[in-house]
């Protein structure tokens, strides 16, 4: 999911826009012992360091796991304007990653035998329903969990936090369009993360947040993960930053807050210590740090096997597993992938199982998605710690009789806070070979075309923005939504028009509307 505090489009490069001064030592190592640090990751640094000055980004946390070893480090502050040291224990938000929290609290609820994937939500939840009847009795726990439920997924309804919260959203989830049938195609759900959260809830007897912390968190000894800050005594908090005119980050603490309604699709606050020892959990055989199994090696294989419908976000993908993005090489190892996005707060976290290797960076400004794409949408570190590339993308002009296929008004919608609905209208007309993608008459972004209905997503004087997204076709054959950071955008008429009022939340929709 992703909240930003600007409409901005893309963040011009400002070097020297912040003083990104590395911090802390990597995991393992004395203080300030940096002679063993591998030529890639000595690389990896100098990424990150360039990124944070060229992106206005004040702080970074990163953690790698290469060939056995471990390496955890810190770089700038955790506010400009009280400037404290980044460190491997810093806490940030780290949004949509907390979606394979949630799925595997559900796994272990499946090997107790109280949750079936392959089971209806209503078997669960028998009053359950969206705007479209059918589709609500149909839909799976696995659906839920792999993206493909159908219905409109970008609602951030706020119902208070009480313990009703999320009781309380997916009620409210009776006014959902739904899109497409449940199980055909992949488009990112937050609101069928939410509801899986509640059938947690629901199962367990719980509240969600106690429910993972049993489950998950406790036995994983990951003691700088929560979902309230009461609940991490002492920590120190990476503060959300906009980034001003001039490109530079301005503190914003009180975007750090989320509804809890969105807990179980976006509310964990961790670190990047600990979210390495949870990408080495979940490279390994399911046990405990101290030996104790919590999911079978079918369980594990489960979660990161048997996609759903593929498609794009941000880079191609064979689909979602239970709750993680599985996304293809060029080499065949397949990357294990998520990230995400809040206010000021942005990450990236991907594994190669094959290959034993991990990366996780989280962000505390609004610049952070141009320094993930460079890290997590492009293959530099996949090719540099893990050998595999991303799927080749060779552009090709493509005559304008077969772009005229693709024209034509587009929109997508989401509901706020408040239950206030914004629909986004962007034009696709042809040019160059492809496609201008234009908002009120402005070019925003190019799309230039590799394969039929594949398209690099490319800024507006032709540079590469990493990113892919692609076009999905009715059953009649012909184009019916474009579908751009996972979400889809309707290709005509538009289904949900604007309210009109201002949002409390209000995403920049271009190009960055949410990395999974």
């Amino acid at each position: 999911m992703s909240v930003s505090m600007s409409r901005r489009t893309l963040l011009s490069a400002a070097a020297g826009s912040v003083a990104a001064v590395a911090v802390g030592t990597e995991s393992g190592a004395a203080p300030g012992t940096r002679d063993h640090v591998s030529p890639a990751l000595r690389e990896l640094e100098a990424k990150i360091r360039t990124g944070m000055a060229r992106y206005a980004i004040p702080g970074v946390a990163v953690g790698v796991w290469h060939h056995g070893t471990e390496y955890v480090r810190g770089f700038g502050v955790t506010n400009v304007d009280d400037p404290v040291p980044v460190d491997g224990d810093t806490v940030f938000r780290v949004a949509s990653t907390t979606k394979t929290f949630t799925g595997t609290a559900a796994m272990r609820l499946v090997e107790r035998g109280r949750l079936d994937l392959d089971r209806t939500v209503r078997s669960y939840l028998p009053d359950f329903r969206t705007s479209d009847p059918a589709a609500s009795a149909r839909v799976t726990v696995r659906q839920l969990l792999n993206h493909s439920a159908g219905w409109l997924g970008d609602f951030f309804l706020d119902t208070g936090t009480g313990a009703d919260a999320l009781a309380r959203y997916v009620e409210a989830m009776a006014v959902l369009p739904q899109l497409t049938p449940p199980g055909k195609v992949f488009s990112y759900n937050n609101a069928a993360l939410s509801l899986a959260g509640r059938l947690i809830e629901v199962i367990t007897g719980a509240s969600y947040e106690e429910a993972v912390r049993t489950l998950v968190l406790d036995p994983l000894r990951l003691r700088h993960s929560a979902f309230f800050l009461d609940d991490i005594p002492g920590a120190s908090v990476a503060v959300p930053h906009g980034v001003d005119a001039d490109g530079k980050p301005y503190a914003v603490p009180e975007a750090f807050a989320i509804p809890r309604s969105i807990h179980p699709a976006g509310g964990l606050i961790s670190s990047a210590r600990d979210q390495l020892r949870w990408a080495r959990f979940h490279l390994g055989n399911g046990r405990t740090p101290d030996g104790r199994r919590l999911l079978t090696r079918r369980s594990m294989h489960e979660m990161q096997s048997h996609p759903g419908p593929g498609g794009t976000l941000f880079v191609e993908l064979d689909g979602y597993g239970v709750s993680w993005m599985l996304r293809p090489t060029a080499q065949g190892p397949k990357v294990v992938q998520h990230g995400g996005d809040w206010a000021g707060q942005h990450s990236g976290f991907l594994m190669v199982p094959e290959r034993d290797f991990a990366l996780t960076v989280l962000t505390n400004s609004e610049g952070g998605p141009l320094l993930t794409a460079e890290l997590f949408a492009d293959d530099w570190a996949l090719r540099r710690f893990a050998g595999v590339r991303n799927l080749p993308a060779v552009t090709r002009p493509v005559p304008d009789a077969a772009l005229a296929a693709y024209e034509g008004r587009y929109s997508g919608s989401q509901i706020g806070f408040e239950g206030e609905t914004a629909t986004v209208e962007i034009d696709l007309v042809a040019a160059g070979g492809g496609l201008s993608v234009r908002v009120d008459g402005q070019e925003a972004l190019r799309l230039a075309f590799y394969r039929r209905d594949y398209v690099r997503v490319l800024e507006p004087g032709g540079a590469d923005t990493f990113f892919r997204a692609n076009f999905v076709r009715g059953p009649d054959g012909q184009v019916a939504w474009l579908r751009y950071g996972g979400r889809l955008y309707r290709r005509g008429a538009t289904t949900l028009r604007s309210a009109g009022t201002s949002l409390p939340l209000q995403r920049s929709t271009l190009p960055y509307p949410g990395l999974g």
